[in-house]
């Protein structure tokens, strides 16, 4: 008898991916398309929720083709969280989606901070009022285009549209709602005070699931689409975070999830809302009270678990500037060989001591979110010498990128528990020196995952428990998730880079009045 598998579906900003898995989460099929968006305007990113569908139809069809649409048992979602699908009362889209790095909308954040009060908010929602939030473009949308929110009937976020094409279902998970900023977080319903500050109708609302939940099924249309049978069961998902960590096996407390991709992410699952705590624990050495409103609390994929989530919002995409930058030629001749460029920088970086001989990096190319709601302060290197080289400089990035994260770490540690474990997955899991210093910077052992399939795995996890082959979603994760090695921080390097961490929490607090007060570099989404 042929193996049930379980459908993956992440749609993301650059693209979409699609994996197959069984019960024992082998990947036994998988697909990925590429798509892009629009900027009409500095500061503003934007995308048609077509290119989502039809790189989701190319995914399954792929998918299909290499297993058999019989072999599909069912369909979990999940993608970049906080964008905005317009829908009018006939399902049509009526502009393209505001993504969750659209920086148009600083007036509509002040004006919701103002009509809920931004403590009434934080207490509600669980976070401060964020340009990428999904509430403020909908705002924007009533205020700047009046004709088209009069259309208004639907409001989604991005792997919910996708769900809609495949079901009919208009619906969505409470990981996702959780950072639209019109959720009761820890209700897991749509808070009616924000709602009503907001002269927001509530019917526009998606019904909220939690993950495992089936939210429809694959429709006669969708199913000709696809190829997938007709019937096959889609369940609710979860936001990409959620389910990452999800495919860690982040679902208990104690078990933290650091993702190193083009941002770097700190996810630590807890019992309550962390939310309700910040006013009672005091903030790491170094960095103020209120940075510890800049860890998200949101709902977990698990029923009754949510979770604290550092965000820093350029860790890989720190390195990716460096391989540009430096690194061009370096990166062509890879590409020509089939190697990877960034062994390259890494191998560079192993050939400098720790602290590069004085040279810090800040990694806040483009603002930043953890521990600092920072849209104009930039990145910096600090301390350069004629003696460093461009070896000083990858060993310099990589440390400050550990200590972005190590902000996040101590902050979500405080308001969820120290964590037990702490495993690792990403782009940044690849290399061993990386691993080395991201783990002596956070001075704990890093546990890398035996397979690194990402979000898209967790939302396959999630169908297997929605469809019933699991019983909840940490049994699942028991038998779908496979570990790998640790890496435990070399021995002398711990105490070195925690004297460091006060200087490159201190290097902040100097440079940040820079950017705010001189218009140096071309004007950005906050002046």
């Amino acid at each position: 008898m042929a193996a049930e598998l379980f459908v993956g579906i992440d749609v993301g900003t650059t693209g979409c991916r699609a994996l197959a898995v069984d019960a024992e989460g082998v990947v036994r099929a998988e697909a990925t398309t590429e798509y892009g968006f629009a900027m009409p305007r500095p500061g503003w990113t934007e995308q048609d929720p077509e290119e989502w569908w039809s790189g989701a139809v190319r995914c399954l069809r792929s998918l299909v083709a290499q297993v058999g649409a019989g072999a599909i048992r069912g369909v979990g979602l999940t993608g970049q969280m906080h964008g905005s699908v317009f829908l009018d009362g006939r399902g049509a889209v009526i502009r393209p989606a505001l993504l969750w790095n659209d920086q148009r909308t600083v007036a509509q954040c002040d004006a919701i901070e103002a009509r809920v009060g931004s403590e009434r908010l934080y207490a509600l929602a669980g976070n401060p009022a964020l340009t990428g939030f999904t509430a403020p473009k909908l705002l924007w949308l009533r205020e700047h285009e009046p004709d088209a929110y009069a259309r208004l009937a639907h409001l989604l976020l991005p792997k919910d549209y996708v769900r809609f094409r495949l079901t009919g279902a208009i619906a969505t998970d409470v990981t996702d709602a959780s950072g639209t900023l019109l959720l009761d977080v820890a209700g897991r319903r749509w808070s009616q005070e924000i709602l009503a500050a907001l002269d927001i109708d509530e019917r526009i609302l998606p019904a909220l699931y939690e993950s495992a939940d089936v939210t429809g099924a694959v429709s006669e249309e969708a199913a000709r689409a696809t190829g997938l049978a007709a019937g096959t069961p889609v369940v609710a998902g979860a936001g990409d975070q959620a389910a990452g960590a999800v495919a860690a096996g982040a679902v208990t407390p104690g078990i933290a999830a650091v993702a190193v991709g083009t941002s770097g992410v700190v996810f630590l699952p807890s019992e309550e809302p962390v939310h309700a705590r910040a006013g009672d624990v005091s903030a790491p050495p170094g960095l103020e009270p209120e940075s510890l409103k800049t860890v998200h609390s949101f709902c977990h994929a698990v029923p009754g678990l949510w979770h604290a989530m550092g965000v820093m919002l350029s860790a890989g995409g720190s390195l990716r500037w460096l391989r540009d930058a430096l690194y061009a030629a370096e990166a062509a001749e890879a590409a020509r060989q089939g190697a990877d460029v960034y062994d390259r920088i890494t191998a560079d970086a192993a050939e400098v001591a720790p602290g590069a001989e004085g040279l810090l990096f800040l990694p806040y190319l483009a603002g930043e979110r953890t521990p600092h709601f920072d849209p104009f302060v930039r990145g910096s290197f600090l301390g350069l010498s004629l003696g460093h080289r461009r070896q000083h400089l990858a060993r310099a990035v990589l440390e400050g990128i550990a200590f972005g994260l190590r902000d996040c770490l101590d902050l979500v540690r405080r308001l969820a528990g120290e964590p037990a474990e702490v495993r690792i997955m990403g782009g940044g899991a690849k290399s061993e020196v990386w691993r080395e210093i991201i783990a002596a910077v956070l001075g704990v052992p890093l546990r890398r995952l035996g397979v690194d399939e990402g979000p898209a795995l967790g939302a396959a996890i999630l169908a297997a428990v929605g469809v019933g082959a699991f019983a909840d979603v940490r049994s699942a994760c028991q038998a779908m998730v496979r570990l790998g090695s640790v890496t435990e921080p070399p021995a002398s390097w711990p105490s070195l880079y925690e004297a460091l961490l006060l200087a490159y929490r201190g290097a902040y607090r100097q440079v940040a009045p820079v950017f705010r007060e001189a218009p140096i570099g071309p004007p950005n989404e906050g002046r």
